[in-house]
């Protein structure tokens, strides 16, 4: 029997024991009457007996400990009560919802498997786990861009480092000063943010807190020691709190900005950044750390803001853009050819997407069992069954089964035989089988991969749920057991979002026409648009919507951070044959040359470097104005080299903000 396997009999063991006592126990019981232990010298069972006891509390198993008074001897007791879920006061339709969401994100979130088992625990019991998703499902679209099995293979590395409290090693590029070295770090968690992933931890160069870009990790993620566990989670840390700020706040602040803004703009603007800044009449104040990243983001609105203090910010605005100017006037520059392929090298074999802890899944098969028993004494359940609920490999159900056989309470007392014949299991429940007929509280892991969920579809589980998502949160968070999940970070989204997706949901599944409220940039207020609504779509980090639009009689998609409102209509409509989503459908292609300073950070999203240092890349632009403004944003750093037309609508749109932003006349001296 393998390390592994003696490890998990010896931990399922101790929890069974400790429950069928009511006495506090000392060690010297647990080493007579658990399995796994009698065997050990005194000197190896203290040592596997610590590890386990944390091992355990770090999968959120209750244990508790007391020095008894009159022999000083250390006690351990585990209640029922608080090893068992309370009862779950979910919803059917909330229960639904969050089917719905396993079944978007499949294929799209490292995280499945825990969030799988997660609800298995929750919907012990009850039945519809095995029914068809909810309707809206079929016309919802979940897309994570980054996602790949190289993204997934890490992320399942450091979150086994986080759980266990290991010390890792990794090569990281560090894309500001395009550099790669080794870094050792403290993982203390994995956050999403934006479309990208990031671990937080100590980092030893620095012996201070860190965030590192997941993508940016190169080679394989290795564990720095030998040593069962390298450090203990700070006391104060919360992972929200080292969410990445937006980039002109990323560093040391040096100042406070002033920036105008007109129309609907100061709307979005406070909708999306009020964590950042605030908005006084109008104005966006927001403090910053790096100027040249403020520029771009104001030239990114494309005139729809306007730089009031401090004077360095409009000084910088001004030169960025007659740099914009002059290098879109006359012949476009020449391109450097692009860099010689290198020899391909093998592929790094990449572990699986996250997996649940087999201690978990022990736990959560061992409830369902005996479940299936209920008052009985035995029970036949089909095998494919089994595996399909748990996700375990056919060929290693009967181990699985076999494991569990040897779970005891001391005494020769065990839990469970369960048995495979042929294409069932057969199971016969023990003596004290019914101790562990309810579903377990969930593991941290369980836990944060349900909180992971709800960032990112969580809108959409409040809409099937026909309630705000808080409460839903709530109502989960109240069973993930006694620990705090400052490893995961609040899930993202608002009010606003919730109910922009309840409508359009609810539009979809009755076919009525919506009303949308919809500012898109490059407009100064919000406009009408009356649409029939087809399918909602989560590309990380935003929402859209695809639809008709009757307003504009075409083919329309809406983020929904742009949508000041959604609001039904009585009119209904008939869908149409063939109707298709096609983004950029009637697209040009535009060829942009990215200068040294910015070509790094556009071919880690895919432009193709140069010999020169520089970058090339071919974008679908699907009107000038958004490919206006996304030149603007580089202060003069990307250069459109074809088609004509559009390198002199960025010319003409880059000498009109001098004039419209009060700029044409300010003087300039250090390039920004």
């Amino acid at each position: 029997m393998s390390h592994d396997t003696d490890k998990l009999i010896r931990q399922l063991s101790l929890v069974a024991f400790l429950m069928a006592e009511i006495r506090p126990i000392t060690a010297r019981d647990v080493k007579q009457n658990v399995e796994g232990y009698s065997e050990m010298s005194d000197e190896a069972f203290a040592r596997r007996f610590y590890s386990d006891r944390a091992e355990l509390t770090a999968l959120g198993v209750p244990l508790q400990s007391q020095r008894d008074e009159f022999t000083g001897e250390e006690l351990y007791t585990l209640r029922s009560e608080r090893y068992f879920l309370p009862e779950l006061k979910l919803t059917n339709d909330e229960l639904a919802a969050l089917q719905t969401c396993l079944y978007l994100l499949e294929g799209q979130f490292a995280y499945a498997e825990p969030f799988r088992l997660a609800l298995q625990n929750l919907a012990l019991g009850r039945p519809g786990f095995r029914d068809a998703p909810t309707e809206i499902a079929e016309r919802v679209a979940v897309r994570d861009p980054d996602y790949s099995p190289e993204l997934a293979g890490r992320l399942s590395k450091l979150e086994t480092a986080i759980s266990k409290q290991r010390t890792v090693r990794f090569e990281y590029w560090s894309i500001a000063r395009d550099e790669t070295r080794e870094r050792t770090l403290d993982p203390f968690a994995l956050l999403p943010h934006e479309g990208s992933w990031y671990v937080i931890g100590r980092d030893h160069d620095v012996d201070d807190i860190r965030t590192f870009r997941v993508s940016r990790i190169r080679g394989d993620i290795r564990f720095a020691t030998r040593r069962e566990r390298d450090f203990r989670l700070p006391a104060a840390f919360k992972a929200e709190d080292h969410r990445p700020p937006p980039p002109w706040q990323m560093g040391e602040i040096v100042g406070e900005a002033r920036i105008e803004l007109s129309g609907d703009t100061a709307w979005w603007v406070e909708r999306t950044y009020r964590r950042h800044g605030r908005v006084e009449d109008g104005v966006f104040v927001t403090p910053y750390a790096d100027l040249g990243h403020l520029v771009s983001w104001v030239l990114r609105l494309d005139g729809r803001a306007a730089p009031v203090r401090p004077d360095e910010l409009r000084r910088a605005t001004a030169s960025s853009l007659r740099r914009v100017r002059e290098r879109h006037e006359g012949s476009p520059p020449k391109v450097a050819r692009p860099v010689a392929a290198e020899d391909e090298q093998p592929p790094e074999r990449h572990a699986g997407p996250v997996a649940p802890e087999r201690f978990g899944v022990l736990q959560a098969l061992l409830a369902y069992l005996l479940a299936a028993c209920g008052e009985q004494r035995e029970a036949e359940i089909p095998a494919a069954e089994l595996v399909e609920r748990f996700s375990i490999p056919s060929e290693s159900l009967e181990e699985h089964l076999s494991l569990l056989n040897l779970v005891n309470f001391g005494g020769g007392c065990y839990a469970v035989y369960a048995e495979l014949r042929g294409d069932h299991v057969h199971v016969d429940k023990e003596l004290f089988g019914d101790t562990f007929r309810s579903p377990p509280r969930l593991t941290p892991l369980e836990a944060r991969a349900i909180r992971l969920a709800l960032e990112f579809v969580g809108p959409m589980i409040a809409a099937e749920a026909h309630r705000p998502l808080d409460k839903v949160r709530k109502k989960l968070e109240q069973t993930f057991g006694e620990f705090a999940l400052v490893q995961t970070g609040e899930p993202g989204g608002d009010e606003a979002e919730e109910d922009l997706i309840a409508t359009l949901s609810e539009g979809i599944k009755q076919r009525r026409l919506v009303e949308l409220e919809y500012w898109k940039v490059g407009e100064v207020n919000a406009a009408s648009h009356v649409v029939e609504p087809y399918v909602l779509e989560r590309q990380l980090p935003y929402w859209y919507v695809h639809t008709w639009d009757r307003t504009r009689d075409d083919v329309r998609s809406f983020r929904l951070d742009r949508m000041r409102a959604a609001r039904l209509s009585e009119e209904t409509f008939e869908p149409r044959d063939g109707f298709e989503s096609v983004p950029l459908r009637d697209a040009r292609v535009a060829r942009i040359h990215y200068s040294k300073a910015v070509a790094r950070y556009e071919t880690e999203r895919g432009a193709l470097l140069l010999a020169d240092g520089t970058a090339l890349a071919e974008h679908k632009v699907g009107s000038t104005e958004w490919l206006v403004s996304e030149i603007l944003r580089f202060r003069g750093e990307a250069v459109v080299l074809e088609p004509e037309d559009l390198r002199h609508s960025v010319a003409v749109r880059a000498r009109e903000l001098l004039s419209e932003l009060r700029l044409a006349r300010l003087r300039v001296g250090v390039s920004a």
